[in-house]
């Protein structure tokens, strides 16, 4: 099973910029598709973008132009630079990595956008 490690939350003023990383363990990373998501406070989990093993992204339509999700594979990392950030944005941010019927969870990384 895929073992995910997060990184780069924290407090971010709005119209601040943050970085995510997720780092992956195992060596066929390449081949998951990587996914950033997101859950607020009494929410739902939601999709804010993911990028499949070929680089195709897809991205929430309240994040599309301020985030841009990329992945490096040989450090088996996927990045979401967080740009522009709202309040609404304040979240607890999780990676995933999927691949079919195997999926991998991180902890989660915390994201308050506040002044």
């Amino acid at each position: 099973q895929v073992q995910l490690v997060e990184s780069g939350g924290g407090l971010v003023q709005p119209g601040g910029s943050l970085r995510l990383s997720c780092a992956a363990s195992g060596s066929i990373f390449i081949f998951y598709t990587g996914a950033w998501y997101r859950q607020a406070p009494g929410k739902q989990r939601e999709l804010v973008a993911r990028i499949t093993n070929i680089g195709t992204t897809n991205y929430a339509d309240s994040v599309k132009g301020r985030f841009t999700i990329s992945r490096e594979n040989a450090k088996n990392t996927v990045y979401l630079p967080m740009n522009s950030q709202r309040p609404e944005g304040t979240s607890d941010y999780y990676c995933n990595v999927s691949r079919g019927s195997d999926s991998g969870w991180g902890q989660g990384t915390q994201v308050t956008v506040s002044s």
